[in-house]
């Protein structure tokens, strides 16, 4: 099974993929720590921007990575036409681990990408390079027998429902939820479900 190509879909067109709206995820974020004093936050695995410049937006300190240059390049791009700074890198989750504090760690679209092998450790990772009364805002890909694999071809691991719970059960869950969702991403309507995750470290 082959990657699915964002380097290069992120790359041949003017626009944005993901389009420059925000997710809902995002909005959640300032309802539960809204930027009323200086708050870090990361965007792990940030593809082209929408969500880590519109923090930025909302006056948060934001860095964000992703393994996409041209990802990369499309978040500078928005970021200057939105007159805010985001501290953007190239990292691959696999590879990347922080090493420096943060109060919000958020990722949508990505955790499916770790192997399992590697979820004990990463999750560590995130979990103590977070500040106290901090927020893992997460989404993760889930498996279900009545979906059918999404066409696009790609070297991920569905997680199972309420795994990434697991990881939190010494943290205090704000919000869990499952929803089951159409997608278009790769110009063929298919489904997801997921699991999105709001849990505060106390």
């Amino acid at each position: 099974m082959e990657n699915y190509d964002y380097e290069n879909v992120y790359g041949s067109i003017n626009e944005y993929y993901w389009g420059v709206n925000p997710s809902q995820m995002c909005l959640e974020v300032v309802k539960l720590m809204p930027p009323d004093r200086h708050i870090k936050v990361i965007d792990i695995g940030c593809g082209e921007g929408k969500d880590a410049v519109f923090l930025a937006r909302c006056g948060y300190d934001v860095s964000a990575f992703d393994l996409s240059s041209s990802g990369v390049e499309k978040v500078k791009r928005l970021a200057e036409k939105a007159k805010v700074s985001v501290n953007v890198f190239k990292a691959d989750i696999l590879e990347y681990r922080l090493n420096c504090h943060y109060d919000i760690l958020f990722s949508s679209g990505v955790l499916h990408y770790i192997k399992p092998e590697l979820y004990a450790e990463i999750i560590g990772n995130y979990k103590t390079h977070t500040n106290e009364n901090g927020l893992n805002i997460f989404n993760v890909f889930v498996e279900k027998p009545f979906i059918a694999p999404a066409p696009e071809k790609e070297e991920a691991q569905l997680w199972y429902s309420g795994q990434l719970l697991t990881y939190y059960r010494d943290w205090l869950i704000e919000d869990f939820t499952e929803v089951i969702f159409e997608c278009d991403s790769s110009g063929i309507s298919h489904q997801h479900a997921m699991n999105v995750m709001y849990a505060r470290k106390k």
